[in-house]
């Protein structure tokens, strides 16, 4: 059979740029290579594409160092083409099916995927809509109201809404109760996350999260466990996996403690009462599908005393090491070679 040309992109210029990087080793690792030639774009932090030689370039960093170019062209007529520029000459190399490796901006909320759109190439995972909207705290939020689905009390503010600081706290406190949960809307691993027990703290924690994005998310604080559910979508089905719980060893599971903390724990098969699990599931598969999700995403809830709350949706998940993602569906018997397999199967067949 002959082999298709799959690419791998990853890096990206959100705050979530090493993560990215982190879950493109990890994918690359589990693709049948027999199957599959690969071609591996990164994107910078500044947003300039290149062309990787292999996973070591990652995993040591000298990627960042190729100097040679690799951008798609958005030309449908040209058939899925990457234009490599090396040395003042540029050549074309097809790719069947792309396999977004990134998170957050510019690689989790719609625009990467809107090029692979337009250039026609089949790739995993959400489409241009369940992106954009599940990037988007604020956004998500409004939908999930329409399910009935319980969910924190919330206050949306726009950046420029800050300059009339007062107004803004008298919004916050007019709704929500101290502590408070900031966050930028559309920022990702907890970037920019902090929360505020008073006035003082609010203001501060609102300007940190206008530095990530220009809409901030102010939400009551849920006292619970922190659960997660994968979801994976193959030939229309919606399927959601068991549950597991994330231990965070931080007063909350902000960016340091999912990643750099060795305390923070995952269980992949919490003790939790099987009526709160199938509520988690039925929420997590009713939720994906509204959002028109496709391919894969992990949607986070808590467990408080009055029962289950949905948190948010990621429709990018992390293949890290320490991702709940895979973890969920291994614990499963599905392991990450064949979940990534199903999902490059998936992005094949739409």
């Amino acid at each position: 059979m002959e082999k298709q040309s799959l690419g791998i992109f990853f890096g990206g210029q959100s705050s979530e740029h090493v993560v990215s990087c982190m879950s493109a080793v990890n994918v690359i690792q589990c693709i049948n290579t027999q199957r599959y030639d690969l071609t591996l774009v990164g994107i910078t932090e500044e947003g300039r594409w290149v062309q990787v030689n292999n996973v070591e370039e990652i995993q040591d960093g000298t990627w960042r160092m190729s100097k040679v170019g690799a951008v798609l062209c958005p030309d449908a007529t040209l058939k899925s083409v990457l234009l490599i520029a090396e040395d003042g000459t540029v050549t074309r190399r097809k790719i069947d099916i792309a396999f977004p490796v990134l998170h957050g901006l510019y690689g989790e909320d719609g625009t990467i995927q809107g090029l692979f759109e337009l250039a026609g190439i089949p790739y995993v995972g959400c489409g241009v809509l369940a992106s954009s909207i599940s990037m988007d705290k604020l956004y998500t939020k409004i939908v999930v109201d329409t399910l009935g689905i319980r969910q924190a009390q919330y206050v949306g503010l726009h950046s420029s809404e800050l300059a009339q600081m007062d107004a803004c706290i008298k919004k916050v406190e007019g709704k929500l109760s101290y502590p408070v949960f900031v966050k930028p809307s559309c920022a990702g691993s907890s970037k920019g996350v902090n929360k505020a027990s008073d006035r003082e703290q609010l203001i501060f924690a609102l300007q940190e999260a206008a530095k990530h994005d220009s809409k901030v998310l102010v939400e009551e604080t849920i006292v619970g466990r922190e659960l997660e559910c994968a979801v994976l979508e193959e030939n229309g089905e919606v399927k959601a996996s068991r549950i597991g719980e994330i231990r965070a060893a931080a007063e909350f599971y902000d960016f340091d403690a999912k990643y750099y903390n060795a305390e923070s724990k995952t269980d992949t098969n919490p003790d939790v009462e099987e009526a709160y699990v199938e509520e988690i599931r039925r929420d997590a598969a009713a939720i994906f599908k509204a959002l028109d999700g496709r391919g894969l995403s992990r949607v986070d809830f808590f467990l408080d005393d009055k029962g289950v709350v949905f948190n948010e949706i990621n429709t990018l998940p992390g293949f890290t090491a320490i991702s709940m993602y895979p973890m969920l569906w291994e614990a499963r018997g599905i392991s990450k070679t064949e979940l990534i397999q199903r999902l490059i199967d998936q992005a094949h067949l739409r």
